[in-house]
């Protein structure tokens, strides 16, 4: 459940937080960083068809519903040098409800009638690893660009009385990194963050917009907005989705 993984997710923040700091750390004060967002996301499109040549389009959206959902999202960022940098996120997200479906559907090799209670469930967890350079830094102003490497593992799963099945997909796909800060006034930053690319068999499409505010030199709360869009179309899979978060955030630096 979506819930464990978020409780997950707290557990490993509050861990890699209360880990002591050896003394090489300590001189390279700030140049680690760890942010938790948490909050309600939203289906505003979710479009099925698996296989994605023969299958039947349906709308998983429709099925469950728009939402809200729970969602969270771990950031680790290692700045060790002066302009380059990684960082790591871990980002779970699990969809689950029940609906029908209005005609009947074919579905990974198995067909589901229309107007029967249908459990549908959507799985789209992800890992980024993120290189990133700074390439403009002044008293206000923070960009970086860089690449990023997702790796997806998902599942989407329909059952009815008598009939279930699941299909799962893990891969690989790189996305390009452009994040940028501004100090608009003092313990205020307004920050955007993206990943993305389009072409191919798929594309993903994710930028953040936040605000934080430092309520010390460590210790940082933010809030902001999210959209994720994007998917695969392939013979094997056709699933192309849009959600949209809203999220507060607790940053540590150190």
């Amino acid at each position: 459940m979506l819930r464990c993984s978020c409780l997950n997710i707290f557990l490993l923040a509050t861990l890699l937080i209360s880990f002591p700091v050896g003394s090489d750390a300590q001189e390279d004060r700030k140049r680690f960083g760890l942010e938790l967002e948490v909050g309600p996301v939203w289906q505003t499109s979710n479009d099925v068809r698996i296989p994605g040549d023969t299958g039947t389009e349906f709308s998983f959206k429709d099925l469950t519903g728009a939402g809200p959902y729970a969602s969270g999202r771990l950031m680790f960022d290692w700045d060790k040098w002066e302009r380059h940098g990684l960082r790591f996120v871990y980002i779970p997200l699990q969809i689950s409800g029940t609906g029908t479906l209005d005609r009947p559907t074919s579905f990974n090799g198995s067909t589901f009638a229309p107007g029967v209670d249908t459990e549908g469930t959507y799985k789209f967890n992800t890992y980024r690893l993120t290189y990133k350079y700074s390439f403009l830094k002044r008293e206000r102003w923070h960009l970086r660009i860089g690449g990023t490497l997702l790796i997806r593992d998902a599942e989407i799963e329909l059952s009815q009385p008598g009939v279930s099945t699941s299909d799962k997909n893990v891969g690989v796909a790189p996305l390009v990194f452009f994040s940028g800060e501004y100090a608009f006034a003092k313990r205020w930053t307004g920050i955007l963050d993206f990943d993305g690319l389009a072409g191919g068999p798929g594309r993903a499409l994710d930028l953040a917009l936040k605000v934080r505010y430092d309520l010390t030199d460590r210790w940082g709360l933010g809030v902001g907005y999210r959209t994720l869009e994007g998917g695969v179309d392939t013979d094997d899979t056709y699933n192309i989705a849009w959600l949209n978060y809203l999220f507060l955030s607790v940053s540590y630096r150190f």
